[in-house]
């Protein structure tokens, strides 16, 4: 490329656009970023939140948290179904169902 036979409006049309794409991805990688982030905070801090991701057939519609421990919580889930129990346990830093039961109305 002969750089002396660059004119000056091409020069600054490139470099706008080589700048916006930039940041484009740039802040797509944040957003992408901030999102797995969530997720992982969701599945490890946040119980609440996770019982409805670890639970996604069941379509819970509402959740009352009855007992907390440290590494246990228990809840009253509103599913499709009815009523059911259900407890999650913290199992090396990772909330996992421990048991879904089924309660009479």
């Amino acid at each position: 490329m002969l750089i002396n036979r660059l004119s000056t409006r091409r020069y600054l049309h490139t470099t706008f656009w080589a700048l916006l794409m930039s940041g484009v991805i740039v802040v797509g990688a944040a957003l992408l970023g901030r999102a797995t982030i969530n997720i992982k905070g969701a599945l490890i801090d946040k119980p609440d939140i996770a019982i409805y991701l670890l639970l996604p057939n069941e379509k819970i519609g509402t959740t009352t948290l009855l007992r907390e421990t440290t590494n246990e919580r228990h809840y009253l889930a509103e599913t499709k179904d009815g009523p059911k129990l259900v407890i999650l346990e913290q199992v090396n830093g990772k909330w996992e169902v421990k048991l879904v039961e089924k309660l009479r109305e």
